[in-house]
C-alpha cells in the first residue's frame, strides 16, 4: 500500500484525503491547527456556486481595482506598497486576460462536477452541514450590471450551467425579504449553500473512519524530495523540542496560501497570492430577525457580497439559526488583521437590504484565499513524479474542491502512484 502525505486540513486537503483513501492509499494528513478547516475554510460565504464561476481576469476588473484603490470600503482593495510577489502576480493576472472566456467555461464545468460529488459524499457519509438546495439569486441595481450578467450567462451555459433572468417582481417572489430597488437578477436553481466548516469536519471524520490518519497540531517546517520518497519534518504544536521526520511515497500539497513556500522547497514555482476576504455571522436570536432574514442564498454583484442562511437547532449552539455575509478582496500580503473599516460595509449591507435584522451582535472573521493569477486551481504533478498539487482555488475553494480532489487522485492512479503496488 502506497503511503501519501497530504499537507493541509482545509476543504481541499480533506476532500483530497477522502478521495485518496477511498482508492486504497494509506493517507496521512498534516494540519497545524487542532481541528479541520480552521483557517480559510472556517467562515466563508457558504455558497456552492457554479453561477459564480466567472474568473476575474478582465479589463473591467482592473479598471475598478484602480478606481477603488483609495477607498477603504471598496469591494477590491490593493495595498499600494510594492513587493516582488505582488508585482509578479499582477503581471501574470493581466497576461491571462485573453483567457477569460476559456477559463470561465472550464471553471463552470469543474464547479458542476464538484457540486455533485459534494452532495453524494454528504449523503453517503450522513454529513449534516445546514444544506439548502434553494438556488442562488444574483441581483443587479443597474442596467449595465444586468447586461454584463447576461454575457456571463452565455459562458456559464457553454460550461453546462443553465440560469435564468428574473424581473424585480420575480426576485421578490423568490426571496420576499429582500428590500431595495433593482433592475433585475439571475437565478440559478441548481446552486446551493451550507456551512463549509461543518462539511469539512464531517468529511474528515468520514475519511478517518475509512483509514486516513490526521495529525492535528502538526506544523510542517520542511519538506524534501528524496528520490523515491518524500521526507517531511513536522513539529507538534505548541512548543515541541524538535521536529519529527516522517517518510512517505508521495505528497499532495493542499496548504492554501502556504503552498507557495512548500512548492519552492520541492523545486516548483507556484505563484499563489493570499487574497484576504471578510465575513460576518449574524446570530438570528429573535423572532423578528428570523422572519426578516433571507432563506435563498444571494449574491450582490455591485458590492461583491454574498449571503447564506444556516438553519440549525437552538440559539447559541454551533448550528443555531444564523446569517453569513461575506466578500471583499484585499491584496495586503499575509496580513490577517480583521479591520473595522472592512467589516462595516458588511454590516451596512445587512441593514440596507434586511433592515429588520438585529445587527447588535455580529461575529467578524477574515481569511486568506489562495489565489492563482489565472484564477484556476493548480491540480496535478509537480517537477518530481511523487509530488502533486491541489491548491490555489481562490474564492471558489469549496465549490471546486471535490472535483479537483477526484482529479488529483485519478492522476496519481494513472501516473503509477498506485495503491496496488507494494
Amino acid at each position: 500500500m502506497r503511503s501519501i502525505a497530504v499537507i493541509g486540513g482545509g476543504i481541499t486537503g480533506v476532500t483530497t484525503a477522502y478521495a485518496l483513501v477511498k482508492r486504497g492509499f494509506a493517507v496521512t494528513v498534516f494540519e497545524k491547527n487542532r481541528y479541520a478547516a480552521m483557517e480559510t475554510s472556517y467562515a466563508n460565504g457558504g455558497q456552492l456556486s457554479a453561477s459564480n464561476a466567472e474568473v476575474w481576469n478582465s479589463w473591467s476588473t482592473i479598471l475598478h481595482g484602480m478606481q477603488w484603490m483609495m477607498r477603504p470600503d471598496a469591494p477590491l482593495l490593493v495595498n499600494p506598497k510594492p513587493s516582488w510577489h505582488k508585482l509578479s502576480w499582477f503581471a501574470e493576472f493581466v497576461a491571462n486576460v485573453p483567457h477569460y472566456k476559456r477559463n470561465t467555461i472550464e471553471t463552470t464545468r469543474l464547479a458542476i462536477a464538484a457540486r455533485q460529488y459534494l452532495f453524494d459524499w454528504a449523503e453517503q457519509e450522513q454529513i449534516d452541514f445546514d444544506l439548502k438546495r434553494q438556488g442562488i439569486l444574483h441581483f443587479y441595481r443597474s442596467r449595465a450590471g444586468f447586461e454584463h450578467a447576461g454575457r456571463v450567462s452565455k459562458l456559464l451555459a457553454a460550461g453546462g450551467l443553465p440560469r435564468r433572468a428574473v424581473t424585480p417582481e420575480e426576485m421578490r417572489a423568490i426571496e420576499p425579504t429582500l428590500k431595495g430597488q433593482f433592475y433585475g437578477g439571475y437565478f440559478t436553481e441548481s446552486d446551493a449553500s451550507g456551512d463549509i466548516h461543518k462539511y469539512s469536519n464531517g468529511l474528515a471524520a468520514a475519511a478517518e473512519r475509512s483509514g486516513a490518519c490526521f495529525l492535528w497540531n502538526r506544523d510542517v517546517v520542511a519538506v524534501r524530495h528524496a528520490g523515491q520518497t518524500i521526507e517531511i519534518d513536522a513539529e507538534e504544536l505548541p512548543g515541541s523540542t524538535a521536529p519529527q521526520t516522517l517518510t512517505f511515497d508521495g505528497v499532495v500539497i493542499c496548504a492554501g496560501v502556504h503552498s507557495r513556500k512548500l512548492a519552492a522547497a520541492l523545486g516548483d514555482r507556484l505563484n499563489v497570492y493570499p487574497v484576504k476576504g471578510y465575513s460576518i455571522t449574524v446570530p438570528l436570536t429573535d423572532e423578528q430577525s428570523q422572519q426578516a432574514a433571507p432563506n435563498v442564498s444571494l449574491l450582490d454583484d455591485e458590492t461583491k457580497l454574498v449571503s447564506s442562511r444556516f438553519a440549525g437547532h437552538s440559539a447559541g449552539s454551533e448550528g443555531s439559526d444564523r446569517l453569513r455575509v461575506a466578500g471583499t478582496a484585499e491584496f495586503n500580503g499575509y496580513n490577517r488583521d480583521i479591520r473595522a473599516d472592512r467589516i462595516k460595509p458588511l454590516v451596512d449591507w445587512v441593514q440596507a437590504n434586511f433592515p429588520e435584522i438585529n445587527t447588535r451582535q455580529v461575529i467578524p472573521w477574515a481569511g486568506l484565499r489562495p489565489m492563482m493569477p489565472n484564477m484556476m486551481p493548480r491540480v496535478g504533478r509537480g517537477r518530481h513524479g511523487n509530488v502533486y498539487y491541489n491548491t490555489g482555488h481562490g474564492h471558489l475553494g469549496w465549490t471546486l474542491s471535490a472535483a479537483t480532489a477526484e482529479m488529483v487522485a485519478g492522476i496519481m492512479m494513472e501516473n503509477g502512484v498506485d495503491s496496488s503496488k507494494v
